[in-house]
């Protein structure tokens, strides 16, 4: 189960990795930087969180399996609510309602707050490997 997630969160993480420099690349090339926090949640949580969760799930073995995807949905869905519910907030591209747009914004990040939760809870309940000789 940990092998099947390790390398999902790893894919989503590279997706968010090249957003996040793409953007980087283009807030530079035109010298505004106004999404600068977007960018950075997006690098910080999108690609290095994410990343490091996978690379976690591919050196341990985790006893309660279904954790894992709890967490790792919850990761995915915590990454994607949180960045662009900062994007809404902060440019609010398709004129949606104030409380529509904190509403969301909320939800993402405490979609992501659940999923730290739940690696440190899973953190906790990991298994030796059996070593290869």
């Amino acid at each position: 189960m940990e092998k099947k997630w390790s390398i999902r969160l790893i894919q989503f993480s590279a997706i968010f990795g090249f957003f996040g420099t793409y953007l980087g690349s283009h807030m530079a090339g035109v010298m505004e930087y106004s999404l600068r926090p977007i960018h950075a949640h997006i690098l910080l949580v999108g690609w290095l969180s994410v990343f490091a969760w996978g690379i976690f799930y591919q050196l341990f073995e985790i006893k309660y399996k279904k954790l894992v995807t709890v967490h790792s949905i919850s990761a995915m869905l915590g990454a994607i609510g949180l960045t662009s519910g900062m994007w809404f907030y902060n440019l609010n591209p398709f004129n949606f309602s104030e409380m529509f747009v904190m509403v969301y914004f909320i939800v993402g990040g405490t979609i992501l707050l659940i999923a730290f939760f739940l690696f440190t809870v899973i953190t906790f309940f990991t298994v030796p490997k059996a070593k290869i000789n």
